[in-house]
């Protein structure tokens, strides 16, 4: 299957050809030809599996039909809604890469800046819309934004909506918009709240389901660094001094977290920089900028302010701290391995952490290779092999730190692993 046989116009496949795309990701083959027939479409998929180009080729080549627009100022025709900053900038300039030839006006909404410019562009008209939630019915509020006569709505990652508390904000922009449109909805996810909201917003939607989350880390390399938590940062610097690793996101549990691992690198001389919610728009942007052109070799981020990122090439993720719910950690190791590519995900483990291994091991149904040839493994980290997934090492167990291993496990169940 090649884009060319997706039935799109000529100014789409040009733009994908100048971008290099040629063969549809599995979620772009089955959604595009769906979303092309204007039907509502219910998406399970992670990111990492060419989500945002299976909605906006075919949201473009909708739109683009309908050329020449009337005079006058552009009334916004498609609502593409996101959870974070970096994700709508980089919905965005997907929309503008396929759209080069199309003659659609697009732009991008956000928080943390000033709203001055983005009121004078609206003020010019845009056909297509991306935005987060707070500062989109901020803009509707002061009478900036009409979405009357929107055709096609896009809610995309609305799990991670739910986890950062933007669910009742999608509802009320929900409630704003017409009721005869087409709905994309995306969730890598369905835990109840959100299968209740497709269900209210869907008619009669065509799901398209990929990549499981169990074996989304099939293609990529996994390796475990056992280390007591006080040698942690010593053993990642000692692990970028592979020349191999030319450019690495690293996840850190805390904002707080992140900044001390940032500047402990850099006085190492290895050039970093963080990225979570507490930095400026603007800082966020820059280091995310200086990332992708090579210019810091670290982004070291929280799980929220990596939910957008998406660099090409990224070879190595390295969990400085293993995350406490399986799903997430499949989430960051899909940031390298993208699209079919190779990659790398490095993971350091200390004590306290050990419940989270056996967890994230039993889910993806792999046994994650132990690198034991560096100065600060620790045995007493080690776990013993469990039954099903023969682990290779050996040592004391131990007790669930305050049973929370348990607990993890328990609101892991209750969501869906089938994505």
């Amino acid at each position: 299957m090649t884009f060319d046989q997706l039935n799109l116009q000529e100014p789409l496949l040009k733009a994908l050809k100048e971008t290099g795309y040629s063969t549809p990701t599995p979620i772009q083959e089955q959604s595009i030809p769906v979303v092309l027939q204007q039907k509502d479409l219910l998406g399970c998929a992670q990111t990492g599996t060419g989500k945002t180009a299976a909605f906006a080729i075919p949201v473009l080549q909708l739109l683009h039909r309908q050329q020449p627009v009337s005079k006058g100022p552009r009334a916004i025709k498609a609502l593409v809604l996101t959870p974070t900053r970096e994700l709508a900038i980089q919905i965005e300039e997907s929309f503008r890469a396929y759209g080069k030839y199309t003659g659609l006006t697009k732009m991008v909404i956000f928080g943390g800046v000033s709203q001055g410019n983005q009121v004078n562009a609206l003020r010019n008209g845009v056909d297509i819309l991306i935005a987060t939630p707070g500062r989109l019915l901020d803009l509707i509020n002061q009478g900036f934004i009409s979405l009357q006569q929107l055709q096609i709505f896009v809610l995309d990652e609305a799990d991670r909506m739910l986890d950062m508390g933007f669910i009742h904000d999608v509802k009320r922009i929900i409630a704003r918009i017409p009721v005869n449109r087409q709905t994309l909805f995306f969730s890598a996810t369905m835990p109840s709240e959100i299968a209740g909201l497709a269900n209210t917003i869907l008619k009669a939607p065509v799901k398209v389901e990929v990549t499981p989350v169990s074996s989304t880390a099939e293609k990529i390399e996994q390796q475990i660094y056992f280390a007591d938590k006080d040698n942690k940062r010593s053993l990642l610097i000692h692990v970028l001094e592979n020349p191999a690793i030319e450019r690495a996101l690293v996840f850190a549990r805390t904002k707080y977290g992140s900044d001390k691992i940032a500047r402990a690198l850099n006085r190492a001389g290895i050039k970093a920089d963080a990225i979570h919610g507490d930095k400026s728009q603007n800082a966020r942007q820059h280091a995310l900028t200086n990332f992708k052109n090579g210019k810091i070799r670290i982004l070291v981020a929280t799980d929220i302010a990596a939910r957008g990122i998406d660099v090409d090439n990224l070879t190595h993720v390295i969990n400085y701290e293993l995350p406490n719910v399986p799903e997430t950690y499949v989430h960051r190791i899909g940031r390298t391995g993208r699209a079919g590519a190779s990659g790398i995900a490095i993971s350091f483990c200390d004590a306290e952490e050990r419940a989270y291994l056996k967890d994230i091991q039993k889910v993806t149904k792999q046994s994650i290779p132990v690198v034991e040839d560096h100065p600060y493994h620790s045995t007493q980290t080690v776990i013993k092999p469990q039954p099903a997934i023969q682990q290779k090492t050996a040592g004391g167990a131990g007790n669930r730190n305050n049973g929370h291993g348990n607990k993890f496990k328990k609101r892991w169940n209750n969501h869906s692993v089938n994505r």
